[in-house]
Parts: structure tokens; sequence; C-alpha cells
């Protein structure tokens, strides 16, 4: 969906810019590319530049209770330093590196209700618009969804996927939040958790796999939360038994033992803990893989609203848009 924007606080009759991204989905660390259409207004004008942010939308808890707003993860420069004439039309296109620790937003063509976009920015004479706004698909890399398969295979099931804002302790996060995925335990681990939530670190090598269990309380004795880290190398991903690897996993966090070898237990540190932004599926993770099981529509038109409510909560001028 692109969502063409009159730039209003460049003036009646200005400039137009619209956003087309290429087909697909695209993966964290992978390229994005497509092409920003612009559009002559009245008068000729000196575009100064042209950049696209990557945003998501995120929720935190605060002492005085929960937020949401936009975190803009990254920037880039695509165009810029020329003219263009009243009425002309120009395309700028481009070819963009996402960062590695991107949020997948589908698993196996499922929205999972993340809130992640392309926003693009035009300069004119010292004026800044943001003048498009594109929601942003992303799919997990092959170790990911080799992973998110072996836990479906295993038994475990789909709750929800957030957003948080903070920074998990000992690792090599780079992002200012970062994304969980809440899974429901299989039959055979369902005495002994609640829940796990899993998290992806991915890196140009390696990937970290965080994954934090909620452990159930006895008669004698509370419930707590146990911790473990574990590095997994891009290359090779396919041959691996991954069935046998995640369940291994499993059990050394749920038996919650003082050491894993060479992957260490890492606690979070959260210094605004998220709540998160994602649509509860409450589906089972099946053989085939991830059945998500999210509204996807719903998503899709709640999109635009999510980030100009947040956007005008940062005073930002909101604007009207217009669908391309």
């Amino acid at each position: 969906m692109v969502f063409k924007r009159l730039l209003g606080s460049l003036g009646v009759g200005g400039p137009t810019v619209d956003t087309v991204l290429s087909p697909g989905p695209a993966l964290p660390g992978g390229t994005l590319s497509g092409e920003v259409r612009l559009g002559g207004g009245d008068a000729d004008v000196d575009i100064e530049h042209v950049a696209l942010e990557l945003v998501a939308g995120v929720e935190a808890e605060h002492a005085e209770g929960e937020s949401e707003g936009t975190v803009v993860f990254d920037r880039f420069t695509v165009g810029g330093g020329f003219r263009l004439g009243g009425g002309e039309e120009r395309t700028v296109p481009f070819e963009i590196t996402l960062p590695w620790e991107t949020p997948v937003t589908e698993l196996y063509g499922q929205e999972l209700g993340i809130v992640l976009g392309l926003r693009t920015e035009l300069s004119v004479a010292g004026a800044r618009d943001k003048g498009d706004l594109d929601r942003l698909h992303v799919a997990p890399r092959p170790a990911q969804e080799a992973i998110l398969e072996a836990f479906g295979q295993l038994g475990f099931g789909f709750r929800s996927a957030d957003l948080e804002r903070g920074r998990i302790g000992g690792t090599g996060q780079q992002l200012p939040f970062y994304q969980e995925l809440e899974l429901t335990p299989s039959p055979a681990y369902a005495h002994a958790v609640n829940e796990i939530e899993l998290t992806f670190l991915a890196a140009p090598a390696a990937m970290e796999v965080v994954l934090e269990a909620d452990k159930r309380g006895g008669p004698l004795s509370s419930g707590d939360d146990a911790l473990a880290r574990f590095t997994v190398p891009h290359e090779g991903a396919a041959h691996q038994d991954w069935n046998t690897v995640v369940d291994g996993w499993v059990r050394q966090l749920v038996e919650h033992r003082e050491s894993y070898g060479p992957d260490a237990a890492y606690g979070h540190e959260r210094p605004a803990p998220g709540i998160g932004t994602g649509v509860a599926a409450g589906v089972a993770l099946g053989t085939a893989g991830l059945a998500v099981g999210v509204a996807g529509g719903l998503v899709a038109a709640e999109f635009a609203d999510e980030f100009t409510d947040a956007g005008e909560a940062e005073g930002e001028e909101g604007q009207e848009g217009q669908e391309g």
C-alpha cells in the first residue's frame, strides 16, 4: 500500500512524493529496493535531499504507566541536489540494506501484527516534510525460519509478537529495541513453563538466539524466569537437525543449569521494559510451520493511524493522505 501525500508544509501547489517498493518481503540484513516518484507542483523547486527512514512502533512501561511511540532505527539519503520543474515527473531509484536486527513482520505469508514502516522525507529550500509512509514487510532469514519450524514440530504454539524498548544484557544488540516472539509450551514442557519468549539478534556472520522461560511455581515455591543465549552461524543452517538442537535448548532452559558451555546464560537489562505492539494469535504451531492466524486486514487498516497518532504525540504536523 502506498500513501501519497501533498507536501503541505511546502505550500499549496507544492511537489508530491510517492514511494513504491519492489514486490515481495525483504530479509533482515538484506536489500530493500524501490523508487521514489516525485511530481512537480505549480513552480520549480530545488530538491536538497530525498531521505528514507526505517520506523518501528514500540510500547514501553514506566513507573508512571505505559507509553507508545515510534523509533527511527535507520536513515538513508537516496537523492537530492537537483531542480524539480513545475509539473515535472522524476523517479529516484534506491537500494538500501536493512539492519540485521530488523524485526520480522510475517511468517509463511501471515502477519505478526508488528508495526514497521518506511517513511520518505523531502527537503526543499530548508523545509522538510514527511511525504510518504509505506508498510514494510520483512520475512525471516533461513536460520530463523528453521528454528521456528522446529519449535512448531516440537509442539509449541504461537501466542504473540511484540517490540520492546530496551536492551538485552550480555548480547551484541545494536538497535534500541528488540523483538520477542511469545510461544506457548509443548505438552512435554507444559508442567514446567507458562511460556517461552524467543528473540533473534542477527549479525552478518551469525545470530544470537535468546530464550526466556516463565517457569511455573510449585506447591512450596514461586515461579521464576530462566534465560539462555545461543549462537547460530548463518552458514550451514539447512543441514542442521534443528528439532534436536531446539529441544536441547529448551531442556537446558527449563532445567535452569548454571552453565551452558561456551554460550552462557545472560540476563535482560530493561531500563524501560516494553509490553510490545503485537497482536495475540493464540493458535498452534503446526508441523508445517507457524500458523499465525493474525487478522492481517485489521492490522493494515490501522497501520497509518498507528504512526500518525505517534507522530502527533511527538509534535509532528499531521497531514491528510490520499491513496496513490
